[in-house]
This record gives C-alpha cells, sequence and structure tokens, in this order.
C-alpha cells in the first residue's frame, strides 16, 4: 500500500505500511514537542481552575445555612441560565453544586481547548507551509488529521482522569467524581469532530476557529435558553439536547450517575471527524471546500492607505461578531422578566448581590454588560493575535517595505480593532436592549444599556492595549493576555460567592468602570484606563520598531 506526496501517490518504488496513515506516530511526537508548554498549560490549566473552584467553595461554606443560601440562586432560572439545569439542588451538596455550576464554565475551557489545537495543527500548518515540507515525504493523506484528533483526545482523556482524581481526591463519590472528569473531556472531543469539519471548509486558519466558536456560542445559548425552560417548567427545554455541553450536564454526577449522555458526544465526536476525513480527501492541498471570493483586479481608491487596508482585513470578523452579540444580546434581554422573578424567592445576601430587592432588574443588566464586554474582550485578544498571523505569514513584509511605517501599520490595526470594540459594544446593548424592552415593557431601557454597554469600552481597550504590548514586545508571551480576560470572568461572576478582596477585585480592568444602570459610571476611572491604554499603545509602537520581523529573525 503506498503513501501520498501532497495527495498523490507515492515514487514509485517507495511502499510503505499504513497508506494514508503512514507517519502518524512521527507526526504525533512532532506535535507533542511542539505543545511542550502548551500542553500542560491547558490540561493543568483546567484542573487547576477546578480546584481553585472547589477549595475555595469549601471555605466559604461552613454549614448547610450557607448550602442553602447558593440554593435558591442556583435553582432560579438566572442560575440554571449560568450554570445548568440544577440537578439535586432540592438536596445541595458541595460536590453538586460544583458539577452543576460551575462545570459549565471548565467544560467551555475544555470545548476551546480542543478545537483550537485541532485548527493549530491543521488548517494552520497549511497555512504557514509547514505541512507542505512534511508532505513532500512519504506521508499519508491523513497523518496530519489523525496526529491532531489523537493530540487532542489524549489532552481531552488527562483533563477527565486529572479533574476526576482532584475531585475523589477530596472525598466526593469516586463514580460521580470520574463521570464529572469524562463530562469534561467528552466536551473537548465534540468540539473538536467540529474543528475538524470547520478546518476543511475555509483555507484560513482565524475562519476555521471562528465557526467552530460560533458553533460553541451558540451550544451554550442553546442550552442556557433549554436549561431556563427545565427549571422554570415550561418552555423548550428541549433545546439542552441539541448542544454538546448540554450532553455533558445532563449525565448529573452525584446525582443521577448517567453515563449514557457520554455516548452522544463520543458519536458526535466520531461523525464530525468521519465527516472531516471525507471532506479533506475532496479539496487541494492547502485549499478550502468554500473558495474565497476573488477580489476587484484593481484596488479601490479609499484602500490606499494603511487605516483601510487594516479596516478590509478585519471586516469580515466584525461582520461575524456583530451577528452573534446582537442576537446574543437580544437572546439574553428577552429573558430578562423572568429571570427578576426567579430571584423573588432568593435569601437576603444574593438579593443584596444583585442590588437589593428594588434593584434587581438594574443589577442583572449591570451584570450582562460586564458578560458583554468581557465577551468583546475576546474579540480584541483576537484581533491582536491576526496582527501576528500577518507577520509570521509574509503578508506584513511587503505592506512595510512600502512608505508606511512599522508604528503606521501597528497602529491602524490597533484603532481599528479599538473602534470594533466600540461598535460590538453597542451592537450588544442594542440587542440586549431591545430584548429587555420587549421583555419587561420598559423601553427606556434601551438608552440606559446602551450606555451601560458603551462605559466598559475602556476597561476593553487596556486588554487590546496590553495585548499589542506583549506582540510588539514579546510575541510569543501573547497567549498571557488570556489570563486577564479569564481573571475578570472569575471576579465578575463568582467574586460575591467566593469571598475575593477588594485589593484582589480591583486587579481586573473591568470592576472599575461600575455596573450602570446599578451604579452609576465612574467617570474618573473610564478617563484613567483610556489614558492607561493609549500609554501602552505608545509602548508597544516603540517596542515594535525595535524588533526584527519573524520572517527577517
Amino acid at each position: 500500500m503506498t503513501a501520498t506526496t501532497l495527495g498523490r501517490p507515492a515514487p514509485a518504488g517507495v511502499t510503505v505500511h499504513g497508506g494514508n496513515l503512514a507517519g502518524v506516530g512521527t507526526l504525533l511526537r512532532f506535535m507533542l514537542r511542539r505543545d511542550r508548554i502548551r500542553f500542560p498549560a491547558w490540561t493543568l490549566g483546567l484542573a487547576l481552575l477546578m480546584t481553585y473552584f472547589a477549595t475555595a467553595l469549601e471555605t466559604i461554606v461552613q454549614s448547610p445555612e450557607d448550602l442553602a443560601g447558593l440554593t435558591a440562586f442556583s435553582g432560579s432560572p438566572a442560575g440554571a441560565l449560568f450554570g445548568g439545569p440544577g440537578f439535586g439542588f432540592d438536596q445541595l451538596t458541595i460536590e453538586r453544586f460544583l458539577a452543576g455550576q460551575y462545570g459549565l464554565y471548565v467544560a467551555i475551557g475544555a470545548g476551546l481547548m480542543g478545537l483550537l489545537t485541532v485548527v493549530r495543527h491543521t488548517r494552520s500548518e497549511e497555512r504557514t507551509g509547514r505541512a507542505e515540507l512534511i508532505r513532500a515525504n512519504v506521508v499519508g493523506r491523513h497523518a496530519q488529521l489523525t496526529a491532531a484528533l489523537t493530540l487532542t483526545a489524549s489532552m481531552a482523556v488527562l483533563v477527565a482522569l486529572l479533574i476526576g482524581a482532584m475531585m475523589a481526591g477530596r472525598g466526593y463519590d469516586l463514580t460521580g467524581s470520574l463521570l464529572f472528569g469524562a463530562a469534561i473531556g467528552a466536551t473537548a472531543l465534540a468540539f473538536a469532530g467540529i474543528a475538524t469539519v470547520t478546518v476543511q471548509l475555509s483555507e484560513y486558519p482565524r475562519a476555521a476557529s471562528g465557526m467552530a466558536g460560533t458553533a460553541l456560542g451558540a451550544a451554550f445559548v442553546l442550552r442556557g435558553l433549554g436549561d431556563m425552560a427545565a427549571v422554570q417548567g415550561s418552555g423548550p427545554s428541549w433545546l439542552s439536547w441539541l448542544s454538546p455541553i448540554g450532553w455533558s450536564q445532563q449525565t448529573a454526577p452525584y446525582v443521577h450517575n448517567r453515563w449514557w449522555p457520554l455516548a452522544l458526544s463520543l458519536t458526535f465526536a466520531a461523525a464530525t471527524a468521519a465527516v472531516g476525513y471525507g471532506l479533506s480527501a475532496r479539496r487541494d492541498f492547502g485549499a478550502g471546500l468554500v473558495p474565497p471570493r476573488p477580489g476587484s483586479p484593481r484596488a479601490a481608491a479609499w484602500l490606499a492607505g494603511p487605516l483601510a487596508l487594516a479596516f478590509r482585513l478585519h471586516r469580515a470578523s466584525l461582520i461575524g461578531w456583530t451577528a452573534a452579540l446582537f442576537v446574543a444580546g437580544l437572546a439574553y434581554g428577552s429573558f430578562t422578566q423572568p429571570l427578576i422573578e426567579g430571584f423573588a424567592d432568593a435569601p437576603e445576601d444574593l438579593v443584596a448581590i444583585m442590588g437589593g430587592a428594588e434593584n434587581l432588574l438594574d443589577g442583572y443588566l449591570g451584570m450582562m454588560g460586564v458578560t458583554m464586554a468581557l465577551t468583546v474582550g475576546v474579540y480584541a485578544v483576537l484581533a491582536v493575535q491576526s496582527l501576528r498571523a500577518e507577520e509570521t505569514e509574509g503578508r506584513a513584509e511587503p505592506v512595510l517595505a512600502t512608505a508606511v511605517s512599522r508604528a503606521a501599520w501597528l497602529g491602524s490595526h490597533v484603532a481599528v480593532a479599538a473602534g470594533g470594540v466600540l461598535w460590538l459594544l453597542l451592537a450588544a446593548g442594542l440587542g440586549m436592549g431591545v430584548g429587555a424592552a420587549a421583555s419587561t415593557g420598559d423601553a427606556g431601557l434601551l438608552g440606559e444599556l446602551l450606555l451601560g454597554h458603551i462605559a466598559h469600552a475602556p476597561a476593553v481597550w487596556l486588554v487590546l492595549a496590553a495585548a499589542s504590548l506583549l506582540y510588539a514586545a514579546a510575541p510569543r508571551a501573547l497567549p498571557v493576555i488570556w489570563v486577564v480576560l479569564g481573571y475578570g470572568l472569575i471576579v465578575g461572576y463568582f467574586a460575591p460567592i467566593l469571598d475575593i478582596p477588594t485589593a484582589a477585585l480591583r486587579l481586573s480592568p473591568f470592576e472599575h468602570i461600575g455596573d450602570y444602570p446599578l451604579e452609576d459610571i465612574h467617570v474618573v476611572a473610564v478617563v484613567l484606563l483610556t489614558v492607561l491604554a493609549a500609554l501602552l499603545f505608545q509602548a508597544a509602537a516603540t517596542a515594535f520598531r525595535r524588533r526584527d520581523l519573524a520572517g527577517n529573525a
């Protein structure tokens, strides 16, 4: 049986056992070598995150009364939206709360791990040209995809074992602990399967990641809407069963201990992987099944400058993010009234967190403003990461070979991203405002939500500027910026429950502006964050002028 060279039969006389899978072992070793930092960062990071949740919760919850205080929120529609269906919350234990409320966010992290790993070792390798060099040797056509999936599966299994062992080591039920870990790992496999398909559709890694990330976002929304309906006892609760995240949560660790929903995740992962293999055989190497639209033979006059070029490069991403955030805002806004009613019987401490009994509406809307700001922060980081791709793939150098300075090139992209941040917050606020106004009958909420969302722009700009500085000074350290967003998420959602000190809260840029309309907008914080972002960008421009381009290194 012969292997292939760039999709064609190997030279005459060359015969290799394994056919389309020849070279998988060697490629897997290469991938492990390349991910020697990324592999433990993902696996240990997710396990340590769950360890932190467990440790903090065990420290805070000291009595049955403390658990009872958590039950009212977690068993409400709001708890279902941001946590899960709440299995066993009528007789709540710490392990049930961990699996039912915090497990969602670890599962989302696992899903990101799965899809990004597949894209990194398949489509990104083709785009950079490294895969072509590898396939110039005697390597099976499906070897690279198989090695990438094997690596991803090994990461998922390790995450499952680490989380399961950690939970069991704390004295929780062994079966439930292993099931909980397996559910997290199954989520990673499901979204790895989705990425296996998306990398065949587009020839661009960013587009492939974007499509798979959109599927992850859709799975989160479907699960949230379905779980809210289940808690309320009416509505489309079946939506949860359309989400791979929902399948993992339906295992109900420490309550029902159902293993069979994992069969849905594994079957889905296998089916999507099979589709990916089939599609890969139908496309040319380096190309996607969806061909890029041919451009005009002549550039428009408005594309003459670096700012216009940067906008053109970010345009497709902005369109996708705008549609996604508007729809998400509309969906969450539409459930405003049911969520507020769900807090009617909550204990006083949880009511106080949401702004008090008379301010539940403003408290929820303010929290959603922070949520959307964190989401837009993801866009900002990805926008800076695209600069790294422009540089490493050789597209930045021809632009800089013209009269465009490095500061102008970097500044143009950052300016477009900064404008995009403002635009996306506006879109999210508009969707949220329309949905909340329709749900409550109060049209005045539209203006309040627009202002409340836009007010968080300086915090996101600070994240954007920090990412730009990392890219300009130490490009390989750019992934560190995700820690800022992760910390902002933990602080924004779990600070009241985890009793995080005020000094630690202030480390997050999203904790300074105020959760309008619950709190007044802190104008001084808005100005200071904006100035600090400008200073960080100036430092980024200086650092970028002083280092070599990746292509010249």
